[in-house]
């Protein structure tokens, strides 16, 4: 029998058979993880199973490579938070969405995991949690191996006036770089810089920004598989917002 057990938040789950669910867990030393949970349709364990709840996670199978079962306890519910509006609650389904979409199964992404905890846990607390939000898009990005370079200009090495960036290489370009080029690149907000105000406008436009590398380069790496619509829905709704 293999057993251990870790802290984690879930991130999605789908009914099997008549009372139980397949739940994945994102854990900090164990990664994505799935498992059963049993009577998962039950008054008392139902409302635990919602993504974005944290939980202490124990996993048991006879062999590693079985699917296994959970005991899951929830630690906080975030439910509370996401609740007062909308757009939280549609964050808080885009982070998870996301995570299951991308991650890998069974490997661990510690510094990752930290940085997600903390975003989850700026819903319903921060108006600043947006920003959070797209910075973390492009930290998924780099985890993932698709990291975009905005430290300098990719035509001239220049570390100022960095206002675009190449859709094909995803480096950062200057005015005086773009050239004849600029209306071929993508903008790249302020806020991505270092700018102290948080601007929705910017925000929706890192956006389309961070979601042309995720279905350019991710999707592709991942089976061509369309991302979550819960991201578009966030993204939308910041658009809207801006």
């Amino acid at each position: 029998m293999i057993e251990w057990t870790d802290q984690g938040t879930i991130l999605a789950l789908r009914r099997h058979g008549e009372t139980s669910a397949i739940v994945e867990v994102f854990t900090e030393l164990h990664g994505r993880h799935a498992g059963v949970v049993r009577g998962a349709t039950s008054r008392r364990t139902a409302p635990v199973l919602q993504p974005g709840t944290h939980v202490a996670a124990t996993w048991r199978a006879r062999l590693e490579d079985h699917l296994g079962h959970f005991t899951l306890e929830p630690l906080q519910s975030r439910a509370a938070a996401v609740m007062s509006g909308r757009l939280e609650l549609a964050g808080l389904n885009a982070i998870t969405a996301l995570l299951s979409f991308t991650l890998p199964e069974r490997e661990a992404h510690p510094g990752l995991y930290r940085r997600s905890m903390a975003l989850l846990d700026m819903l319903g607390e921060t108006e600043a949690w947006p920003l959070a939000y797209l910075r973390w898009e492009l930290a998924l990005l780099e985890e993932m191996g698709f990291g975009l370079d905005l430290s300098a200009c990719a035509v001239t090495g220049a570390a100022d006036g960095l206002i675009y960036v190449s859709p094909k290489s995803g480096r950062a370009v200057s005015g005086t770089g773009a050239g004849d080029w600029a209306d071929k690149l993508l903008p790249l907000p302020r806020c991505l810089l270092g700018a102290a105000e948080m601007d929705m406008s910017e925000i929706s436009a890192g956006l389309r920004m961070t979601g042309h590398f995720l279905n350019t380069w991710l999707t592709p790496a991942l089976g061509d598989r369309p991302l979550p619509a819960a991201r578009q829905r966030l993204a939308d709704l910041l658009a809207r917002q801006a």
